[in-house]
């Protein structure tokens, strides 16, 4: 578990930075015709803890099925999958994620974070702009995600 003890604001900030250019990069890939089903499976087994514990997942743009509480579930949203709602999150072009309102909390046995991202789409003309909230916990050396609820809050027109 997580404590005070071992882990600091700077690795909550690495983490987030860490995933928010993991969904970029899942992007790159898609756009240059590379493995980019590879890198998001990379993607989801570094950020969640799928392997190593029961993961609870309500991603952002999901109506039918709302939670993707699996590993095949998640890599369905992030690049499209087997769930029909399911368009690619990650594959969307994406060209800039930026976080604001970064809160947390470090307990004894609770490491949370909830935030605002700010996603610029290519030939977009607005910002959609988006609250989550992770429960992270640290397994063996790495945070993971175990809970992650997201939902868009609004968009912004570009000037």
């Amino acid at each position: 578990m997580i404590t005070p003890k071992n882990t600091c604001e700077k690795d909550i900030i690495e983490f987030l930075t860490s995933w928010k250019d993991g969904i970029l990069d899942i992007g790159k890939a898609f756009r240059n015709h590379e493995n980019y089903e590879e890198k998001a499976e990379a993607f989801i087994h570094k950020h969640y803890a799928f392997e190593d514990e029961q993961v609870l997942f309500k991603p952002t743009y999901t109506k039918d099925v709302i939670f993707r509480n699996d590993f095949d579930q998640a890599l369905s949203y992030f690049i499209s999958g087997n769930i029909a709602e399911d368009s690619g999150f990650a594959i969307k072009p994406w060209l800039d994620i930026s976080t604001t309102d970064i809160n947390f909390i470090i307990e004894d046995q609770l490491c949370a974070v909830m935030g605002v991202l700010e996603l610029k789409a290519e030939a977009s003309t607005s910002i959609a702009v988006i609250a989550f909230t992770f429960v992270l916990i640290k397994t063996k050396t790495k945070l993971k995600i175990k809970i992650h609820h997201s939902s868009e809050i609004s968009s912004k027109l570009l000037i």
